[in-house]
């Protein structure tokens, strides 16, 4: 098995970087109101220099860094850069298990026969996320989740790191036992009472020992986990839950009619595909880059599902025209996705039905 675990490296704030560059080099902390009870999402790599850290409350990130620039999360965007990272890294790998909008274990063993090849694959990962988004990941590569975890931790931003087989022990052995995945707050502080506090020494635990400290099962999986043995396999989800096609153009595109053509064409491919899937779908999104790479989306959600391909490319440049109204000039990309599936095909709404597109800008909060 060779797995990668992908994290992307301060997610909020790195889109919140994207969308204002006048952010930038400023230390950036995306979380609540610094002067109540709001609590640290996460900061940047430069508000880090100030002892920043996520789950902090922002008063204290405040007192740490009076000068820092504090922003509200606004997730209906993250979701949409974090549709767009998965998406490219589907590209490169096609088996995922996402774990969260910025972190995610890929099959890496399905696309290189080894280690070797591993290096190149997760090189083209991150170049792919780099290229869509300009947004930076880091990814660990190894046997298993638990090593490929602890690894993409290890050279952030923007790092990649791999253990190869027969180094897993080796490689944990330093780290301290809070980085371990399933070690809580409560078994941290046990272990730490009683002189355990890197992985090595979990590791070392004999079976006597470890039945004192940690009895059961759960005492066993956490030091099969220290010394790099993790059998849990990876859980792609069972099915999509959406499909869309999208194009990025070698020059901007201005020309509204080509715009429309674009959308239309791939309007076309969706309703091919649900077709033959045998369903429909009630969400119609389409999505826009401009060349600043800032992403706009608008949806519309219909009352029951269609495969239609004429009525998805309607809604689908009805939805563009709205964009271009909230923000013109040319664009860098533009992409149509269909979601919601119906698990039946519907051709035609009823009369009457109410299919005017409902704006859900990705910048609202």
């Amino acid at each position: 098995m060779i797995v990668a675990h992908l994290d992307l490296d301060a997610f909020f704030a790195a889109v919140e970087e994207l969308e204002d560059p006048a952010l930038r080099a400023k230390p950036l902390v995306v979380g609540g109101d610094p002067h109540g009870r709001g609590v640290v999402s996460t900061a940047n790599y430069e508000a880090r220099k100030f002892g920043i850290r996520s789950a902090m409350s922002c008063a204290e990130a405040l007192r740490r860094c009076p000068h820092a620039v504090f922003v509200r999360p606004r997730h209906t965007v993250y979701r949409e850069y974090s549709a767009v990272v998965w998406d490219t890294v589907a590209s490169v790998v096609p088996t995922i298990e996402r774990a969260g909008l910025d972190e995610g274990y890929l099959d890496v063993g399905e696309v290189a026969p080894d280690f070797a090849r591993a290096r190149a694959v997760a090189e083209a990962v991150q170049t792919a996320v780099r290229g869509a988004t300009s947004l930076s990941c880091s990814l660990g590569v190894g046997t298993s989740k638990v090593v490929a975890k602890v690894a993409s931790d290890r050279r952030k931003p923007g790092g990649l790191t791999i253990v190869p087989p027969g180094r897993e022990a080796e490689f944990l052995a330093p780290f301290d036992i809070r980085l371990l995945p399933g070690i809580g707050p409560r078994t941290e502080e046990r272990l730490r009472g009683l002189g355990i506090a890197t992985l090595g020494a979990l590791a070392a635990l004999g079976d006597g020992d470890l039945a004192t400290l940690l009895p059961g099962k759960n005492g066993r999986m956490l030091r099969d986990r220290a010394r790099g043995i993790d059998p849990r396999p990876l859980e792609p989800p069972s099915e999509r839950i959406s499909i869309s096609h999208e194009e990025t153009f070698e020059r901007d595109v201005g020309d509204l009619e080509r715009l429309h053509e674009e959308l239309r064409r791939m309007a076309d491919r969706l309703a091919e595909h649900l077709i033959s899937s045998g369903r429909a779908a009630r969400t119609v999104t389409t999505k826009v880059r401009y060349p600043d790479f800032s992403i706009r989306s608008r949806s519309t959600s219909l009352p029951v599902g269609t495969d239609d391909a004429q009525r998805i490319g309607d809604l689908a440049c009805a939805l563009l025209d709205r964009a271009l109204a909230d923000r013109a000039g040319p664009l860098r990309l533009v992409g149509v996705g269909v979601s919601g599936f119906d698990p039946y095909r519907q051709l035609a709404l009823p009369v009457g039905a109410d299919t005017r597109p409902r704006a859900v800008d990705a910048r609202a909060s």
